[in-house]
């Protein structure tokens, strides 16, 4: 079969079982740009059931863009609070505003344009000008790797160069004009439900006959599996901070990982500190206080895209000095009960439990 046939045949039989087979999804139900773009941002290495709330939460709290970019970048990550790679929410409202700003409040229809916004790159480009506005415009996320690498049995791996241009050369002359939305998407989902990185489901794949993978029982070893390096391990000690029955909270910077999040002051230790001395200098590195390491609070293992983290949580008595924002953005004193109204990271979560069902009990 000449490539141009297999191409057609391709379109055709992934078109029919889309129209059949597709998930009702809520960002499916509409054909606002806006809606579409959030909801692209959110399903950026999160899974389908883990975004559907908080798409729906957000689109209820910020309707418009108007309304994110006129937001509070506090309200928008506590409303993103749990979704994870927080980046993503900080680059969603930066984006909105300049999109308020420059594009007159509307969300630009070409991949150049849309390039220039914060958050996105030439995978969400590729989605949300294919989906939202019809054009010709290709995709390649991990779902779509692992198709085009079982079908085209593209050996290399997929996070080497050569490898990732043929397979956007690929994607680019799969998609049809007139039905590109259509198209990514049913890609997107064929690796989703159909196509799954173990155990692939063949028998109900409606591009079987044309896989070459399938063919020579390739399946199991396409796409080229890269060995996952260990990640590093950090230990972390943080403190609860008291001062006249308030805690002291402070604000990560905003660039970098977790920024805008709150948590409790600490950080890494040292070699050959004990977890109360590098408390101790961590507090004072970053808030210039001196306080009074106490009894232990949590010990909170958690893992991290590229590293681990063991928390080690300390109830903390204020002793002298004037906070002041060294290696933070911002600090606040608040009552334990009102913990919960700022957003912070995972790892703190479990602490802030352990204080409230503390108060519960006394």
């Amino acid at each position: 079969m000449k490539h141009e046939e297999r191409y057609v045949h391709l379109r055709k039989a992934l078109l029919r079982w889309f129209a059949e087979a597709a998930r009702d999804l809520p960002w499916r139900r509409t054909k606002d740009p806006y809606a579409i773009w959030v909801s692209e941002i959110m399903l950026q290495q999160t899974r389908v059931p883990a975004v559907v709330p908080y798409y729906e939460r957000f689109l209820n709290q910020f309707p418009t863009v108007e309304r994110l970019a006129h937001a509070h970048l506090d309200t928008v990550l506590k409303l993103w609070e749990g979704l994870g790679y927080y980046s993503r929410a900080r680059n969603l409202h930066a984006a909105a505003k300049k999109i308020v700003t420059e594009f007159h409040g509307h969300l630009p229809a070409t991949r150049e344009e849309l390039l220039t916004l914060p958050g996105i790159g030439r995978y969400t480009a590729g989605a949300i000008a294919s989906i939202a506005f019809g054009r010709r415009e290709p995709l390649v996320d991990g779902n779509v790797t692992r198709v085009l690498c079982r079908i085209f049995r593209i050996e290399g791996s997929p996070k080497d160069v050569a490898t990732q241009k043929r397979i956007w050369s690929i994607a680019e002359k799969l998609v049809p004009e007139g039905h590109a939305g259509q198209f990514n998407q049913a890609l997107m989902e064929l690796g989703s439900e159909v196509c799954l990185p173990r155990r692939p489901r063949c028998d109900d794949c409606p591009v079987n006959p044309s896989c070459g993978a399938r063919l020579h029982h390739e399946q199991d070893s396409l796409p080229t599996r890269v060995p996952k390096k260990q990640l590093p391990f950090y230990t972390v000690a943080v403190g609860v901070i008291y001062r006249n029955g308030r805690i002291l909270i402070d604000k990560r910077k905003p660039e970098g990982l977790l920024g805008g999040l709150w948590e409790f002051p600490g950080g890494k230790k040292r070699r050959g500190e004990s977890l109360e001395t590098a408390l101790r200098r961590e507090v004072r590195e970053e808030l210039a206080l001196t306080v009074r390491v106490g009894r232990p609070l949590a010990v909170v293992d958690h893992t991290y895209s590229h590293f681990r983290v063991r928390i080690h949580a300390f109830e903390c008595t204020y002793v002298s000095g004037t906070p002041r924002c060294i290696a933070c953005a911002d600090f606040k004193w608040v009552r334990p009960g009102d913990l919960g109204r700022s957003a912070f990271p995972a790892a703190n979560k479990r602490i802030i439990e352990i204080l409230r069902s503390r108060k519960r009990a006394d």
